[in-house]
């Protein structure tokens, strides 16, 4: 059946990669888990949700996105690409969606990583009016969205794309990014893309 489908259909498997090993830093403040994992939200820029994952260049170095979604119709309203994972990534990200949606009051739900729980990152959402929320550490199920939106990120785009430089890599990113909220139809969406829902 391999060879068949491999020589024949000319169909081979996506393979994931391992992941990178990440440096841990410390941890100025853990906020409580204001979701519970209810990820049902009745407007827009009520709450987003926002994590990191990581891609290889074709240099073999590791570049990093950073992505916000709104829980409301799963629409990315920032994402971003950086050389590195740090705090300065995650605040870039959330001013970017700050901007794009004319600074809202919302809540923000991430995990507990050091780059959300830096001191940094904690006044940078304080001085915006974002309330912080987290994921128990070690329970992806508490952000399932976000895990949902990466596993697609990676399956629809990164995996199967091939990269000649980093340019072009953040460049067909955001046109990933466009095409998932402005094409993909979204099943929570009852299959109308993000863009649809936001507006009807």
């Amino acid at each position: 059946m391999h060879k068949y489908m491999n020589k024949e259909l000319n169909l081979c498997a996506v393979i994931m990669h391992s992941k990178p090993g990440y440096k841990t830093g410390k941890k100025n403040k853990i906020f409580d888990n204001l979701l519970n994992q209810n990820f049902t939200v009745d407007c827009n820029n009520k709450v987003w949700c926002t994590d990191f994952t990581y891609m290889r260049q074709p240099n073999g170095k590791f570049r990093y996105n950073c992505s916000i979604i709104d829980l409301y119709d799963r629409s990315a309203v920032a994402s971003l690409n950086s050389d590195y994972i740090n705090t300065d990534l995650a605040i870039s990200t959330l001013k970017t969606a700050l901007e794009n949606e004319n600074y809202p009051k919302v809540i923000l739900h991430s995990d507990q990583v050091v780059q959300f729980t830096s001191w940094e990152f904690v006044n940078f959402c304080k001085e915006n009016n974002i309330t912080q929320s987290m994921s128990k550490a070690g329970c992806p199920y508490d952000n399932a969205p976000m895990e949902r939106f990466y596993n697609t990120f990676k399956s629809n785009f990164y995996n199967i794309t091939s990269f000649s430089n980093v340019e072009m890599m953040d460049e067909i990113t955001m046109k990933y990014i466009n095409w998932y909220n402005y094409v993909r139809p979204h099943s929570y969406n009852n299959y109308l893309t993000p863009m649809e829902a936001r507006y009807r």
